[in-house]
């Protein structure tokens, strides 16, 4: 029961992290009907292939087989012996090469390249009987039970649709040499297996699309453990809204310590306040040194006025200011009079050289 609550409970899809770590303990979607059907298809390959395997094979046997009775048995033996061998094999290479590709293709196409050691760790539960009870009667033993039921019914099925037409056939197939028989039965063979391929191709893409909606269902997730991912991977929520308020504190602090500093703080009066510091004979625009809205505004004017920085209402020019400046950049170009105003009466106040 508390298995089915926790199956109940797992609502949201799987994160991209969860499907990562599955992969690496090589819990990936795999359907065996795929790889049977590779397998099949390299049999039915090899099969279309067999008329010029066995003429090969044919060849390289017919000097034992035509001329026995001329072959002596010295040296030379082992040479044609080797050289027979030789072309048997070169003759039946395909065959095996199509059965180690298909052994690999399956597998390869459905999960790609998948190295998960953690499969080779043993595992206790494995050696438990009751485990292995439970393993044998769930209902995805049942299921596949079931599949594999069904499959052998269908293929059973196909075959004797394909098999029933030739039964009219069978008498006179003892009329035949031999030659003729094995095309016959050559030809058979291919009809019934491109049959049956063709019906394992559909229950194939039938089981993998199961076995994908099986896999995503075991992997995912409860509401907790995606707050519990996220933690690790994002960071707490709360953690990190107490360290964005400390960065904030520390740069107001900063931004605070350098108003003594500037030259003017131009204000709204009472919402913004941009405070621009800029020395006779420097070779760029004023640079913004402080700004803020409301509350920081107030405390701006505040260390202003307390540090004798001269306070400049002009709510325009404030305003733009603040939209269109951050901490240490320079005036915009489209500001450059109206600030250069505003610094040439300070400096006139100060009685400093006015400024280019």
């Amino acid at each position: 029961m508390a298995e089915d609550s926790d199956d109940s409970q797992k609502t949201e899809e799987p994160s991209q992290r969860k499907l990562d770590e599955g992969r690496r303990k090589g819990q990936v979607v795999l359907s065996r009907e795929v790889n049977t059907w590779f397998l099949l298809a390299a049999a039915g390959v090899a099969l279309l292939m067999g008329p010029m395997s066995a003429a090969s094979v044919a060849r390289a046997a017919r000097i034992f087989l035509a001329r026995a009775h001329e072959i002596r048995v010295d040296d030379g033996l082992l040479g044609m012996l080797g050289e027979a061998l030789r072309g048997a094999l070169y003759a039946l290479l395909p065959a095996f090469a199509l059965s180690l590709v298909a052994v690999f293709a399956g597998p390869v196409l459905q999960r790609g390249f998948v190295i998960a050691t953690e499969r080779l760790h043993p595992k206790l539960d494995h050696l438990s009987p009751m485990a292995g009870f439970k393993r044998i009667f769930s209902l995805r033993s049942v299921v596949e039970f079931g599949k594999s039921l069904a499959k052998l019914l269908i293929v059973g099925a196909v075959a004797a649709v394909l098999l029933l037409p030739e039964l009219d056939r069978l008498p006179l197939l003892p009329s035949f040499d031999e030659f003729q028989l094995l095309h016959e039965m050559h030809a058979l063979a291919l009809r019934l297996v491109a049959g049956v391929l063709a019906v394992l191709a559909a229950l194939a893409a039938f089981d993998y699309g199961y076995q994908w909606f099986s896999f995503r269902k075991s992997m995912r997730m409860t509401k907790e453990e995606m707050k519990e991912e996220y933690k690790q991977t994002e960071g707490d929520p709360v953690v990190k809204g107490k360290l964005r308020q400390i960065r904030q504190a520390r740069a107001r602090q900063r931004m605070m310590a350098a108003v003594p500093d500037a030259s003017v703080v131009i204000t709204n009066p009472t919402h913004y306040a941009v405070a621009l510091k800029y020395e006779a004979g420097d070779r760029g625009a004023p640079k913004c040194v402080a700004k803020g809205a409301d509350a920081i505004a107030a405390k701006i004017r505040e260390v202003a006025t307390a540090h004798g920085v001269p306070l400049v209402e002009n709510p325009p020019l404030a305003r733009a200011l603040y939209a269109s400046m951050d901490i240490d950049e320079e005036v915009p170009e489209e500001h450059y009079k109206a600030v250069a105003e505003v610094i040439s009466y300070i400096f006139r106040l100060k009685g400093k050289t006015r400024p280019r």
